[in-house]
Formats: structure tokens, sequence, C-alpha cells
């Protein structure tokens, strides 16, 4: 080059360093038109070496090296390819500079190159990348500026280009020689044409990926978001794939402070996650076209070689689906590790950003259930005692997984129901509607990894029993019941694997048994205990579990637990079938052992007025009752109560106490009987169950009348 082009190129001046990059970009379309490759090369080597690698150089003759590389690439076009392996290394050195205008200047002639080179700039695009990535924290707002409009432009490029560019430089390796398919001499020569790889690589992206997915600062998280969002939307490069690689450092992203951060990693792990399981479903579809092709409709399904275990491995391109225009349908050939994204999650179910990882967790029942089974103890571990902690949302997310979790172990245990299905499975000639809904069904509890008869050995009795019995020293009630739920489903299932007298499990049990804090059993009695009792009397005499329960009751000091448990236990007695016996007991009080048994009752029901009064409809004790309305009078009406009332009077509705309204049919007998439901009516305020009522006895009030007249 001239004196005056080097010595513009220096010039502090801008726009004298400018000019002087035209000539440069004048003379080297000169020398490219002449196909002077060599001077080209001397150009760019006096660029690279003088005025950015030189030892004694200035920022002024750095802006200008930089702007004259990039007159360089702009003047040769498209052809730049064999020159970028000397310019883009040489303006990426720039990048991380003391001085700021350096990194600004790298940044613009990095533009111009990648402008001109687009696909063949995808060969640098792990040195680029780096770059960027560390550009993005910059303080300075003009060099984060210039390193956002490039950071625009190589994502354009890489969306375009990144599945199809192959470069001009790359040959063919030997292994990648064309074949020839026949050898035949009567048959014409037919060359197999040589595949050659698109010049972005994932594979050797993903490592730069995974180490820079850990960083702190917002700045670089964000731009690691936005990347990965561009890789993800890009047809045919599969990013998911390598999910498992960079899964973990992304969800760390959830708790950094910043909002966008938050919310733009919130975006593309819900993309993850509806894309697998798009893809999931896609593969259940080609395998149950599998199935269909090779189990019901091929002769060979009777055949000793053939029993009917299809996986997706088997699936060859025949199987492979295409949507009504005959355009493949992405997703199918996609390898996803499910096993390695749950031992990702399960981690974070401990952390403030529980509730992402269990969403996926929950939709993973889903995808690959039996992926799950074999994490069931480390799950058991750490969703029982999210039960408890965290916000409502995380709370009730953990509970559709641990339901979700029990309802898989307890299906996989059920063996033998299991087997019956699959002989009937395989050996089925029915219909194909039948044939989807079998198949639909087993694929609930299938997975890409294994076979269905081995799935019962996946789950690990002994670490499943050893987590649950840990969770019995819970503080939380919610997490011990829980706890103890699963122990009762899994020795119901698997009674000879459960509760072996040579583990720690017993131990537990008669610890908490023997636990001197009662509270958690009376709030447990007061929320399911109506549901203990309906149990015990479908086994035990329901006479005796009552009379029992009230000789107890009577003399609890807790008012409030003993009303309670009083309203639960009339509610029971007066709904429960298991129950009807002893109602119908309790209706002979001319008999002794009716009379004991009221008796008994009675004197513990006295902990609840409204049950009490309900008692003594049932057992036809009406004078009994109006007399107790008199007490009604003097106590407090409260809610609770009212609420109680307004239940009796649905009740006299139901049949069990279809006798009583036919009594009121027979004024002269049953006296009292009137004047308790009149005096019920008066305690109601206008309501619906005051409207029922009323309706009730307006209906019967003519009979009153009649009779009254006939004495007459």
């Amino acid at each position: 080059m001239d004196d005056y082009i080097l010595q513009g190129l220096q010039n502090r001046l801008y726009e004298k360093r400018k000019s002087a990059a035209y000539e440069v970009e004048k003379l080297t379309r000169e020398c490219f038109n002449n196909n002077d490759t060599t001077r080209i090369k001397q150009i760019i080597d006096i660029l690279c070496q003088d005025f950015i690698y030189g030892p004694s150089r200035v920022a002024n003759a750095t802006f200008g090296g930089l702007i004259g590389l990039a007159a360089v690439v702009i003047a040769i076009g498209q052809d730049v390819s064999e020159y970028l392996e000397d310019i883009v290394p040489t303006v990426l050195s720039c990048f991380l500079d003391q001085e700021h205008r350096v990194r600004y200047y790298a940044c613009e002639s990095m533009y111009n190159i990648a402008k001109v080179a687009k696909g063949e700039i995808l060969l640098y695009f792990n040195e680029i990348f780096d770059a960027l990535s560390k550009l993005s924290s910059d303080t300075e707002p003009s060099v984060k500026n210039g390193a956002e409009l490039l950071d625009r432009l190589i994502k354009d490029i890489v969306s375009e280009k990144a599945t199809s560019y192959i470069s001009v430089l790359r040959s063919p390796s030997p292994v990648d020689s064309p074949k020839v398919l026949s050898v035949d001499p009567s048959v014409p020569v037919i060359v197999e044409e040589t595949k050659r790889s698109s010049v972005f690589s994932l594979e050797k992206f993903i490592p730069m990926l995974s180490e820079r997915i850990y960083v702190i600062n917002p700045f670089t998280r964000m731009f690691l978001v936005s990347w990965i969002t561009v890789l993800d939307s890009v047809p045919d490069l599969e990013l998911i794939t390598y999910l498992p690689k960079f899964l973990d450092g992304l969800i760390k992203f959830l708790s950094d402070s910043h909002q966008d951060v938050r919310n733009a990693t919130d975006r593309i792990l819900t993309d993850f996650l509806s894309e697998i399981k798009r893809i999931s479903n896609i593969r259940k579809e080609l395998l149950l076209k599998k199935v269909k092709s090779s189990v019901f409709y091929q002769s060979s399904v009777n055949s000793d070689d053939n029993d009917g275990n299809c996986k997706y491995e088997d699936i060859q391109k025949d199987d492979l689906m295409f949507n009504e225009d005959g355009k493949w349908i992405s997703g199918q050939d996609v390898f996803i590790h499910y096993s390695k994204i749950i031992e990702i999650l399960l981690p974070h179910i401990k952390e403030s950003i529980q509730l992402m990882a269990l969403r996926w967790i929950a939709e993973f029942f889903n995808i690959c259930p039996v992926d799950l089974l074999k994490f069931t103890p480390r799950l058991i571990s750490l969703v029982l005692p999210a039960l408890s902690l965290g916000g409502e949302s995380s709370r009730q997310a953990a509970l559709e997984i641990n339901q979700n979790l029990c309802n898989l172990v307890s299906e996989v245990l059920e063996t033998d129901k299991i087997t019956s299905k699959l002989t009937q499975f395989h050996s089925s000639k029915s219909s194909s509607k039948s044939i989807d809904l079998s198949f639909q069904q087993f694929m609930k509890i299938g997975s890409q990894e294994n076979d269905i008869f081995s799935f019962r050995d996946i789950l690990d009795y002994s670490n499943t029993v050893n987590a649950l019995t840990l969770q019995f020293s819970d503080e939380h009630e919610q997490t011990r019941i829980a706890a103890l739920n699963w122990l009762i489903m899994l020795h119901n299932l698997a009674p000879q694997k459960v509760l072996t007298l040579n583990d720690g499990t017993f131990p537990a049990l008669l610890k908490i048994l023997s636990d001197p804090n009662d509270e958690i059993y009376r709030r447990l009695l007061e929320t399911r205990g109506s549901l203990i009792v309906r149990q015990l009397c479908i086994y035990l005499k329901s006479e005796k579990i009552y009379c029992t329960l009230a000789k107890n009751l009577e003399k609890d000091e807790d008012l409030e637990f003993a009303s309670i448990m009083v309203q639960n236990l009339n509610n029971n007695l007066m709904t429960s079938p298991e129950l009807s016996g002893f109602r119908k007991r309790l209706k002979n009080l001319e008999f002794k052992d009716g009379q004991s048994l009221f008796i008994s009752l009675y004197r513990c029901w006295c902990h609840n007025a409204v049950a009490t009064f309900s008692l003594c409809l049932l057992a036809q004790a009406y004078e009994q009752a109006s007399n107790l309305l008199q007490i009604f009078a003097e106590l407090e009406m409260t809610v609770s109560m009212l609420v109680q009332i307004d239940t009796l009077v649905q009740l006299l509705e139901s049949p069990v106490f279809t006798y009583l309204r036919l009594q009121l049919l027979e004024p002269d007998k049953y006296p009292y009987l009137y004047k308790c439901l009149y005096g019920l009516l008066m305690l109601l305020p206008q309501s619906s169950a005051f409207s029922t009522l009323n309706n009730r006895l307006n209906s019967v009030s003519s009979i009153g009348l009649f009779q009254f007249f006939s004495k007459q």
C-alpha cells in the first residue's frame, strides 16, 4: 500500500481514516479483479501485523487497521472465504482491548465482515459468541450498542443458515468420498451424492454454552437466554436434544434479582416443556403405528420369534409420519434423555424456584412416567416436605405430584392385572378402536427405555420405605399423614416387601403412636374423623365404636374439640349406610336395649345442642326434643349453630327421616313432633331452609284441622 494510505489509516480524525479505508477497498478490488491473491494477503498482513498486532501500536492505528480489514472484505465480497482465517481472529482479539473505542470499532468491523461473509462467518461462531458474551456486560454504552447490533446480525445469520450452509472451503473427507451404488456392468453407474456437514455445529457449541450457563451477571444471562431462544427456534437444529447439558444453570436464572431475566427464562423453559410434550406425543403415535402394523396386521403375529414388544428403536423409515401436505413432521427422530432431565430437576425442589421444577415433574408423568419410577425414593423425600412448605401454588403442585406418583406405583405393583391385560393385548384380534384404547393404557406407564414386564423391578422398595420412614419425624402434619398413606398403600400391594421386622419402620410407627403431643391427632380427627369412623364401622360393630367414643368424649375437657367430634359422629349417624342397623335400634326406645344405647349417646351428644336435638328426633323422643327448644332460647345463636340447623332441615327431607314425615299425618299420636318442628322453624332466619321446613309443615296443616273438626 502507498504511504499516504498507511498514514491516512493512522490519522486521528475519523473522516481521514474513513477516506483511507475507501482507498484500501479500491486497491483490494483491483487486486481481486486481477486475481492477485498474493497482494491481497500482503494487504491483510500489513493491516494485521503493523496496525493491530504492532508492538508500538497506538489507538488510531488500531482503529485504522480494523476499518481497513472491513474494507478488504467489502471489496472481495462473497469470495472472501479463504481470507477469513487471517481477518476474523485479528478483529476478535480487539474485543477485549482495554480502550473502549477499540472494542467499539472491533464490533463495527466484525459487523461489516459478517454482513458480507454471511454463512462463512459461522465457521467462527464459537469465537464470536465467546467475545459477544463478554461484551454483553460491558459498562460502556457505545460498546454495548455495537455488540448488540453485531449480535442481532449473527442471530439472523444463524436463523437463516445454521442448518443448511456448507462452506465452500470444506472438501469431503476420505470417509465421505462418493460411493458407487452398483458394480453390475449391465447397469448404468450410479454414484451416491456425497454428504457434507453444515458449517454450524451445535455439538461443538454446547460445551461452551454449558460452561457459560453458570454466569452470575444479569446482562450475560439475558444474552445467553436470547441465544438459547434463537437456537431453539431454528427448524431441524433440535437444541432440545442437548437440554440436559445446560438445564441446571438455566433453571438458576429463575432466582435472578432482575425481573426481566426471570421472565425471559420462564418463557424459554415453558417453550422447552411444550416441545418435549409435542415430541413425546409424536413418538407415541409412531410407536402405536408400529405396534398396529407389526402385531395386529402382519401374519407373523402368532409366530414364536415375534413377541409383539415394540420400542422406539424398532421404528423404521417406512413408519415415519408426514402431514396431509406430505411434509415431514419434525421431532420424530429426536431423542430426549428424560432421566437426566429429572435428575437435574430434583435438587431444585428444595429451592425458592421449586414451583418450576414441580410443574416440570408433574408434566413428566404424562411424558415418561417409567423414567420417574426409578426416582421414587428421592421424589418422596423432596415432594412430601413440600406439601407443607412454600406458597399455595407450590403446595398444590407437590400434592399433584404425590398423587400421580402414588397412582403410578400402585398401578405398577398390580402386576397380575397388567400381565393379564398384556396377554389380552398381544392376542387380541378386535377392532382398531379397541386396539387404540388398549395401547393408550399401556403408554401411560410406558417408556422409550424400558419394557413393561420389568417395571416392577425398577421400583426400589427398600429405599422407598426408608424415605417414607424418615418423613414420620417431620414437624408438619400433612407430610406425616402422606407418608403413612404411602406406607399403607405399599403394604396392601406388596406386603412381602414392606414392613419387615428387621428394618426401622416398626420403631418409627411405634414412636408415632406413643408421641406425647396429641394435638395433631385431634386436628386429624376433626378433619378426617368421619371417614375413619365410617371405615371402622364396616369391619367392627358400630354400636361398640359409638359407645366407646361417646364414653371418652363425655369426659373430654376440650369442649370445642368434643363439640366438633360429636357433630361429625352425628352426621355419620344420620347419613352413613353402614349405620342403618344402628339407627333402627335407636328408634326402639320401648325396649331396654334401645334405651341404654340412647342414654349412652345422649350424655356425650350434650356437647353439641343441635346434635342432641337431632338424636332425639332420630330416636323419636319428641317430648325431650321439645324441651330442648327452651334451652336453645338461652343459647347464643352462632353461625355454626345456624349452619347445623340448616343441615338438619335438609336431612329431614332425606329417606332417613321418612318415618318422621309420615308421623306428621298423625298429630294426635305425635303432638310433640309438631311442636319440635315449629320450634325449629322459629329458630331459623328467612332462608331456603326456612322455606323448605315451612312448606313441609303447611302441606300437613290441613290434616290437623280436619281431625280437629272431626272430633267436634
